[in-house]
């Protein structure tokens, strides 16, 4: 189901370009928080998980699709998107909204991710990263300058800076010195940017470390973006050690602007974020999942190859209102999955999208009720329970 807010602002048709990008932040309950940020593109209510759409979709959906089961923003991602089509076509041809026919908000990632998932084919300097192309070995470099023109291209709602992402193994001073170099990128994405109804996000590297979180995350704050995030988890950590960070690190952050947790998306994770005092969450993991054939339930995960649902005429997950389980049985999904049909992979990928679209709007009223804690606690021990 749509937000709203978003259904109005979708009725009225209008969306002004020069509209402020602002966040309110409308309830607290302890560090969680709900809030409201308004686009050019609409209004989103937080907490929110956005769909990964990295090439200009949300694999296996159509954006009707992705509206229908409750998404509010969805992602892209500037090196693909720069890489193939290219951002300059995506300009000529009206921006990233009307190329992929996705009339609501949308966050760009800056690249800065693959600069550590595509090590092996990057070399970083103070400059840039360079990369060969994962399609045709092609070189590609890509500034801080480079990064803010493909996603000014693009058009998107919300663009990331530029950032050095190193794993979580690698030593003190190769974090602190990608803690420097990510703030220096920072200021040189803020001086080059210039597309006004576009808000231009910062990332706080520091790994593990909660001194050079805090370091950086200083640098970053008397810059005054208009958001901020949180980059560098879930890049080889123990999940343990993130929950544990997180409550300090989000504190670093300014109580009036957007927090946003980047590529972490188990729900108990996002749950811990949200505790933590985080409104913005994306990953991959509720459509790769579903290409692979495993549900996201409030009774635990379901591995839908199994045998055992072969005769099952249950739905996916009992109350849920998705596409998938008002219409078919755990029996056909498996079917699906078994003869190799495209199908399979689409209802189970839109499944998992509203489940976690649902657990978003579910903690939001939660914090809105001032009952967060107890609800976390009741999720987290059915969950445990079945899983």
């Amino acid at each position: 189901m749509l937000p709203s807010l978003w259904v109005a602002h979708l009725v009225a048709g209008c969306y002004p370009e020069n509209m402020a990008f602002t966040f309110t932040l409308q309830a607290t309950d302890g560090a969680a928080r709900a809030g409201l940020l308004t686009t050019p593109h609409g209004p989103i209510e937080t907490p929110v998980f956005m769909p990964v759409g990295t090439q200009g979709t949300v694999k296996g959906l159509t954006p009707e699709m992705v509206r229908q089961a409750g998404a509010q923003i969805i992602l892209g991602n500037t090196y693909h998107l720069a890489l193939r089509p290219g951002d300059e076509l995506i300009r000529d041809l009206g921006g990233l909204h009307r190329f992929m026919n996705w009339p609501g908000p949308i966050l760009t990632d800056s690249g800065g991710f693959q600069v550590f998932s595509l090590a092996s084919q990057v070399k970083i300097t103070d400059q840039g990263a360079k990369f060969r192309s994962h399609i045709d070995g092609s070189p590609l470099e890509l500034t801080p300058e480079r990064a803010v023109e493909i996603q000014q291209n693009l058009g998107s709602d919300i663009a990331m800076v530029l950032d050095e992402c190193p794993p979580a193994e690698a030593p003190p001073e190769v974090i602190h010195q990608a803690v420097q170099r990510t703030i220096r990128w920072a200021e040189r994405c803020r001086n080059h940017h210039r597309r006004q109804e576009q808000a231009l996000f910062a990332i706080v590297q520091g790994g593990l470390h909660l001194s050079l979180r805090a370091a950086c995350a200083r640098a970053l704050v008397a810059l005054d973006f208009p958001g901020y995030a949180l980059g560098g988890f879930s890049v080889g950590e123990a999940p343990e050690a993130m929950h544990a960070l997180l409550p300090a690190c989000a504190a670093l952050l300014p109580e009036q602007k957007p927090r946003y947790l980047m590529g972490v998306g188990r729900p108990i994770d996002l749950l811990a974020g949200i505790a933590a005092g985080i409104d913005m969450f994306d990953c991959v993991m509720p459509t790769r999942n579903g290409r692979n054939a495993l549900a996201f339930t409030a009774d635990g995960p379901l591995r839908l190859r199994n045998a055992q649902h072969r005769r099952d005429p249950a739905p996916i997950e009992s109350g849920c209102d998705c596409y998938c389980c008002r219409h078919y049985s755990r029996a056909y999904v498996h079917h699906l999955f078994a003869a190799e049909e495209m199908l399979g992979p689409t209802l189970l990928s839109l499944h998992n999208i509203a489940f976690y679209l649902r657990l978003m709007a579910q903690a939001r009223q939660a914090i809105q009720e001032k009952r967060f804690a107890s609800f976390q606690a009741a999720w987290l021990a059915r969950w445990s329970a079945a899983s």
